[in-house]
């Protein structure tokens, strides 16, 4: 460098701000050291890389600049590629290509190869990956190392396998990326299968070994998390995610957003929902509104739902199942009936069948059966058994025996064996005092050889042993002599059946799942703390009035996620106004 470029540098790393770094290239056009190529990179480098909410300022210094060489390029990719907009990234390698000039270079490939993996668009890495085969630099460490990671972050875990098979002398960040490909797709498998346990360890591990966790193997244990209602677990995750700068990454944005919500921190959920950079994407928006909707807050549902419209994102069919939910579990009738109206005659969306069901559910929950009866009769495609299931539903909780008869003969058509039929049905029986039709139905299964779903619940406490179970049922005991001592507890056995003694049918509904979680966790977790449980079923009213009872004599709050809603009980009531 001569003086004038080394001044030029020096003036340059001084600049803190995009208003500093204005005011030092208007001297350097002054000047004519702005055209000088040393200059002029380090320039789009600072402004690229160093400063902070100057990419767009660099981008326009590229567009302007009249010869960019392959640094400039190489420069702005690399910036685009760490950041909220990696799209851009790519757009810019095309701009690239278009100018020979500036040849395609091996830095060129991984930054842009890193802007896919970031984007999780595996169409743009293989056509990426097919550029780097014709210039001979797939077998190049740097970008075959980030061509691993591109196929890991798209799930595609055989395709890494077989780029790495290719580097002829892999080193330990290509171990490391193959690794990582392998520790992120068993977390997600965990999760999916409902190895809550087993992803988490695998996460654990992962970080042992000092792997950087990618957005695939983060959003993997985030999920589990999520299943499992592991809120403590979920932000230890959390503050990792700010600890490493992955704050920036929407669908990491989008996964916590999720996990907060089904963990019943909502309050958690907007936080990271309003924090989130750049403009956020449609699947942010669907997110914090089902988490608001699982948590029965229609209302405020509703007015996300129309901000989003007003900031010029248009909603899709999949938004409209969340928003046609969060009115079906917040008993608004009126506005659900709006917002399917809005959905086809404004938006022009087609009624798919799980805005058909959402439909049915909102009416059947409010008791409105023979309207829900009448809207699955008109629907324009064909109810399945999910539709006329909801409707089943719906006439169980209401005891509407004669409706449920219909149902049940179209759900013998559609779907014979399914268990859960027949006990919803057997619960409508039993509801109305016709013990000899329960016992025909029960006689049906047993032919059929169908099984209850068996229930359980889970609870996040800071160990477990092997005296779990004994310890969970002495706790219940007590608490439920106290419940009926204090609050007047009179068990709800209407659905129990006929032919077994009082004293059994009460003992049958005391040993629920989730009332055995919640006496484990009144037992272990530090007292003050919310006792958080999750359920695979729908809680049974007295599980319900149990739940309320303790909330009011023990003055504790719990939340409980069921297979529909969160229930928030507190001071002896529910978040759902025993609307569930």
């Amino acid at each position: 460098m001569n003086s004038a470029e080394q001044f030029c540098v020096s003036l340059l790393n001084n600049c803190r701000t995009l208003r500093s770094l204005q005011h030092f290239h208007a001297r350097a056009a002054v000047t004519g050291l702005d055209s000088d190529p040393l200059v002029a990179g380090k320039l789009l480098l600072h402004s690229a890389v160093h400063l902070s909410g100057a990419l767009d300022y660099a981008r326009r210094l590229l567009l302007h600049n009249p010869c960019p060489d392959t640094f400039m390029y190489n420069t702005l990719i690399r910036g685009f590629s760490d950041s909220a907009s990696p799209q851009n990234s790519v757009s810019t390698f095309s701009l690239m290509l278009q100018n020979l000039d500036s040849p395609v270079d091996s830095f060129s490939l991984a930054f842009t190869l890193k802007s896919a993996a970031n984007m999780r668009c595996l169409r743009t890495g293989t056509q990426l990956h097919s550029q780097a085969l014709t210039r001979g630099l797939h077998t190049h460490l740097f970008v075959g190392t980030t061509l691993i990671s591109m196929y890991a972050e798209c799930g595609c875990v055989e395709f890494a396998q077989n780029m790495f098979d290719e580097i002829p002398e892999p080193n330990i960040v290509t171990w490391n990326a193959l690794v990582t490909a392998f520790f992120s797709t068993m977390i997600v498998g965990f999760a999916q299968h409902g190895c809550f346990n087993e992803a988490f360890e695998y996460f654990r591990e992962l970080h042992k070994l000092g792997i950087t966790p990618n957005e695939v193997s983060l959003t993997g244990a985030l999920s589990a998390c999520a299943q499992a209602g592991a809120l403590e677990f979920a932000k230890i995750l959390h503050g990792y995610i700010e600890k490493v700068g992955f704050v920036w990454m929407i669908p990491v944005n989008n996964a916590l957003t999720d996990t907060y919500s089904k963990c019943g921190s909502i309050d958690m959920a907007l936080l990271v929902f309003q924090r989130m950079p750049g403009e956020k994407s449609i699947v942010s928006w669907t997110s914090i509104i089902a988490g608001l909707a699982i948590q029965g807050y229609g209302e405020e549902a509703l007015s996300l739902f129309h901000e989003m419209e007003y900031s010029g994102i248009k909603p899709d069919g999949i938004l409209f199942v969340t928003i046609l939910y969060a009115c079906s579990h917040s008993g608004l009738v009126e506005k659900g009936d709006e917002i399917f109206d809005r959905m086809t005659k404004i938006y022009g969306i087609t009624p798919e069948i799980e805005h058909y069901g959402c439909m049915v559910d909102l009416y059947g929950r409010a008791g409105q059966l023979a309207k829900a009866y009448d809207f699955v009769s008109k629907m324009t495609i064909s109810p399945n058994a999910v539709i006329w299931r909801t409707l089943l539903g719906a006439c169980s909780f209401h005891g509407d025996l004669q409706l449920a008869e219909r149902v049940k003969r179209k759900l013998s058509e559609l779907d014979p064996k399914n268990s859960g039929d027949h006990v919803l049905l057997s619960n409508i029986y039993a509801f109305a005092g016709k013990w000899k039709d329960v016992a025909t139905v029960r006689r049906s299964m047993a032919e059929l050889k169908l099984v209850k779903t068996p229930g359980w619940s889970m609870i996040e406490v800071d160990k477990e042993d092997d005296a779990v179970i004994k310890e969970a049922y002495e706790k219940l005991k007590e608490v439920m002599l106290r419940i009926r001592v204090e609050g007047g507890y009179v068990p709800e056995v209407v659905n129990v059946l006929h032919d077994i003694e009082e004293e059994e049918k009460e003992g049958s509904v005391m040993v629920h799942s989730e009332k055995l979680a919640v006496a484990f966790g009144m037992g272990r977790l530090t007292k003050g703390k919310i006792v958080r449980v999750v359920k695979n079923l729908r809680v049974c009213k007295d599980c319900h009035n149990v739940m309320k009872l303790i909330s009011e004599v023990y003055g504790l709050e719990i939340l409980l996620r069921d297979r529909s809603r969160f229930h928030s009980f507190k001071n002896g009531s529910c978040s759902c106004k025993d609307y569930w």
